[in-house]
């Protein structure tokens, strides 16, 4: 295809923001193309040299969408949410630029993710990724929430009592963490040992979400980076919040985020009535360019 791992020894190299309406706002993304095989170590690399949050690799690329791989600087991730909305409307931009609509699927370690694409004015692309249900596990007892919470830095008044502490997965499964908006402003990660923390409760991260606006904070565990805007936390906290009554089901709403590291990031959030999850939002491309191999793989 056009534009997309196209010339030997070169992978191509679209940097987008996702969540927003305009460049360097909302989540920042790489999406690469490759025209072969990848090896892990290589994306690894690649990823740790780009420094964004997340990088997505995608292979296999055809008319309806690609294979796609998920890195961070530390690890592959089995399922992330911008990486897949930000691939699905680079490939929308680059093979149908004339298409109002597309509707695309993202394999992501072997699941398939259908992604809806929609053009809109200046090169934005409006991009929507059906999650999938909801697994909701059941409330974690109020003593382990406290002493997550505490691993949070927060005080015990900064912590909404009134609703559970549950792990939500549409993918990726997350610790939903119910604060006050002073708890959210005050979150962190204060301990070393969040990993396996996490691990022991069945999570990989932990979400801290302020219901009522609502809004979330999230970051890599050993707290040095927060996420800007995470599309696989919004869907798990899209379902609490309408299992928990605090939103409607089967309309969509907004999750905010990115607020804390001056990226206000805005997404859009549905739990259809039959219990599958909408992540959307809008995608402003930013810069293009290649990565040569030659400098990933030196002879």
């Amino acid at each position: 295809m056009d534009g997309l791992g196209s010339g030997i020894g070169q992978l191509s190299l679209h940097h987008v923001d996702v969540f927003t309406d305009r460049p360097m706002a909302g989540n920042g993304l790489a999406v690469v193309a490759s025209p072969g095989p990848l090896a892990a170590d290589e994306m690894l690399r690649i990823a740790q040299e780009l420094r964004q949050f997340e990088t997505i690799f995608l292979f296999h690329v055809g008319e309806d969408g690609a294979e796609a791989r998920i890195f961070t600087p530390e690890e592959e991730l089995d399922f992330a949410g911008h990486p897949v909305l930000g691939a699905a409307a680079v490939l929308h931009a680059q093979s149908r630029p004339t298409a109002d609509r597309h509707v695309w699927t993202i394999r992501v370690a072997g699941r398939p993710l259908r992604v809806t694409t929609v053009a809109r004015d200046h090169g934005i692309i409006g991009a929507e990724m059906d999650q999938g249900p909801a697994t909701v596990s059941p409330p974690l007892p109020q003593g382990v929430a406290r002493r997550f919470a505490a691993a949070l830095g927060l005080r015990v008044e900064q912590v909404r009592e009134d609703l559970p502490s549950q792990v939500v997965s549409t993918g990726l499964p997350y610790l939903l963490l119910p604060v006050t908006s002073e708890g959210l402003a005050a979150s962190h990660v204060a301990v070393a040992d969040l990993p396996s923390m996490l691990s022991e409760i069945g999570a990989a991260f932990v979400y801290v979400l302020d219901p009522d606006r609502p809004e979330g904070r999230t970051w890599d565990n050993r707290g040095v980076t927060e996420d800007v805007a995470t599309g696989s936390a919004a869907g798990p906290a899209a379902a609490y919040l309408v299992r928990h009554g605090l939103r409607p089901a089967d309309e969509f709403f907004h999750v905010h985020q990115g607020r804390f590291v001056g990226r206000p990031s805005r997404i859009d959030v549905r739990n259809a009535a039959d219990g599958s999850i909408s992540v959307g939002g809008l995608v402003a491309p930013f810069s293009s360019g290649s990565i040569e191999m030659a400098a990933v793989r030196p002879g």
